[in-house]
């Protein structure tokens, strides 16, 4: 089974997956999600890889305030970066808003006038 792509793309390594327990001296039960359930769950070593861990895994979870339709509204937090973006005729002033609850490789690119109006407060 190619776990969902074939040929020379497909992945070579997937997961990581819990450990369930240890069947033998070279074989190992993982945990597997439900769309891997046609996969039998006994895996010998050599197929395994140890996980090294990443800071970028690691989820913060900070409460935000939801609203009653289970929405909550971005905030704007500073400006990282601006660039014009150049058409045939005119350009646009671009501007990289880190957002609240987000990361800095999460910020996005937003026309300048818009935030201007939008949020003033980043401009001062």
């Amino acid at each position: 089974m190619r776990f969902g792509q074939t040929g020379k793309l497909s992945p070579r390594y997937i997961g990581p997956y819990e450990i369930l327990d240890r069947v033998n001296e070279v074989a190992y039960r993982l945990v597997l999600p439900t769309d891997l359930d046609k996969v039998h769950n006994v895996f010998h070593v050599s197929m395994l890889r140890k996980y090294i861990p990443d800071p970028s895994h690691v989820i913060r979870h900070e409460p935000l305030q939801l609203r009653k339709d289970l929405t909550y509204e971005e905030k704007p937090i500073e400006i990282l970066d601006r660039r014009e973006k150049r058409l045939r005729s005119k350009v646009i002033p671009m501007i990289k808003i880190l957002w609240a609850n987000h990361t800095s490789s999460e910020a996005t690119w937003e026309v300048e006038d818009q935030m201007k109006t939008k949020y003033p407060h980043l401009f001062e």
